[in-house]
């Protein structure tokens, strides 16, 4: 919870909105119809369970329509409530700017926790909640289509899918009304670990620019870095999988509900993940140091801090005691805008959220091309590629034969080259070339207008900027 002191989470998305569109000129009401929320659906229903009727709130709001469909996912925890969702909508709405996906910003949250029901009753909740929200076209492939978040996966995107194609028997483009699904339900490979694979690739991309990493005190590659991961949900876990096992980091604690763990030379993130899986928490991992306030290493020594859970983890209270030079907001607003002031006043870089985290709604995009076209992404070209390779292989080979001087081709170039394209590797593809383009030009405003003195707002202003072109395009 909040310090009540603290603007609330809507409330420090409104406030670093404002800080950013204060340095560019927009026509008369433009930042204010760009920043409202258009629209907060609540809806009550029950659903018969264990003898009696349950009573459930859920929330779904659209927050910029300058883009069709809508794109927000869909949230089940006990602290979801109407400002929560219109601030997870407006932070879509940038992200989906920045990182150029054709959407608006949506969000959507059933107040819940899921761990209190069993498989069956949460099938039968999702599904009346996906019911009252498909009678709304609040789920509609052309006009609001949500996707995973906390306490939600691939199974509840399947209950939403099915439950729109049974409302919408005719509808040939069904599948679109959601992502993030199973892959035999029209899902897309390397969804899941999307958002962290996205945290990956946004952090390579820092450390390809040494101004970058000189503003954050930093130098050399990711190899040998500590790093500090507060929660390992997906999203946490992916990212420090990736981070450590594929640029050689090393991940010194992990953050969890129970507590903390550490180990100065790096813990194994599987092993982590495969005890908290087992025990419902960190507490008691083998060969480490177990700290039962968990919150007091997100102060600890460290190159990089990677917040992947809850918003306002860091707040006024904590921020002054903030060590890592480089902050990486994997998670929705984790940093208030009051520790947000007190951290760039002390030089801290922070790599913000509607970027950091936009891995999940570009693969998401990705999967919504594919649903609408209603075929695998590589299935045309790959075997084409692959004998366009082979070629290339065999006239090299004929050429060196011809020469007397042999060219030894390895076994293992001669595999990767020949190899055409799948579905994963052009989704990890597009997912890098969306990474390294946001950054770049957030890159631009950050280095080159003065008014620009961090990252937060370089991606605020390059949202803006866009989003008020679409509503000037439409003759707004």
């Amino acid at each position: 919870m909040l310090n009540a002191n603290e603007p609330s989470f809507r409330e420090s998305v409104d406030i670093m909105f404002n800080r950013a569109v204060e340095t560019i000129d927009l026509p008369p009401g433009m930042k204010e119809k760009i920043r409202v929320c258009n629209a907060v659906y609540t809806v009550r229903f029950g659903v018969r369970l264990r003898g009696e009727i349950k009573t459930f709130t859920g929330h779904r709001a659209v927050h910029s329509e300058h883009m069709e469909p809508v794109k927000g996912g869909i949230r089940y925890a006990t602290t979801v409530d109407s400002d929560e969702v219109e601030a997870l909508a407006a932070l879509m709405t940038y992200k989906c700017a920045l990182v150029d996906t054709p959407f608006g910003g949506s969000k959507g949250g059933l107040c819940i926790n899921p761990r209190d029901y069993d498989e069956d009753e949460l099938e039968l909740i999702t599904r009346r909640f996906a019911y009252e929200l498909i009678k709304r076209d609040l789920i509609h492939p052309s006009q609001n289509v949500p996707a995973p978040d906390m306490g939600t996966g691939e199974r509840e995107m399947a209950w939403i899918a099915d439950q729109y194609a049974r409302m919408n028997t005719t509808d040939i483009n069904a599948r679109a009304c959601v992502t993030g699904k199973p892959i035999n339900l029209g899902g897309i490979q390397g969804r899941v670990e999307a958002t962290g694979r996205g945290v990956q690739y946004a952090i390579r991309e820092f450390f390809r620019e040494p101004l970058d990493l000189a503003k954050a005190g930093l130098h050399g590659s990711i190899e040998g870095k500590r790093i500090i991961v507060q929660g390992l949900g997906n999203v946490g876990y992916h990212a420090a999988k990736f981070l450590s096992k594929e640029d050689g980091a090393r991940i010194t604690a992990i953050i969890e509900r129970d507590g903390a763990i550490s180990l100065d030379q790096g813990l194994n993130i599987d092993d982590v993940r495969d005890w908290i899986t087992k025990n419902g928490g960190v507490k008691g991992f083998p060969g480490t140091d177990y700290h039962e306030n968990g919150s007091a290493l997100l102060e600890a020594d460290c190159d990089i801090l990677i917040p992947a859970a809850l918003e306002g983890v860091i707040h006024k209270d904590n921020a002054a005691k903030i060590k890592a030079p480089l902050i990486v907001e994997a998670a929705n607003g984790p940093i208030t805008s009051s520790a947000d002031e007190i951290l760039r006043e002390k030089g801290c870089v922070i790599i913000p959220d509607m970027y950091a985290n936009a891995g999940g709604v570009t693969v998401s995009y990705f999967e919504w091309v594919k649903n609408l076209s209603h075929i695998r992404f590589g299935r045309m070209q790959r075997r084409e590629q692959e004998a366009r390779n082979e070629m290339v292989i065999r006239e090299l080979e004929h050429l060196s034969d011809a020469t007397g001087d042999k060219w030894n081709l390895s076994d293992d170039f001669r595999t990767k080259y020949l190899r055409g394209a799948g579905e994963l590797e052009l989704v990890r593809s597009g997912l890098d070339d969306t990474m390294r383009s946001a950054l770049q030009s957030m890159r631009a405003l950050w280095h080159e207008r003065e008014a620009v003195t961090d990252l937060r707002t370089a991606a605020y202003l390059a949202s803006i900027e866009k989003i008020a072109a679409s509503y000037k395009a439409k003759g707004v």
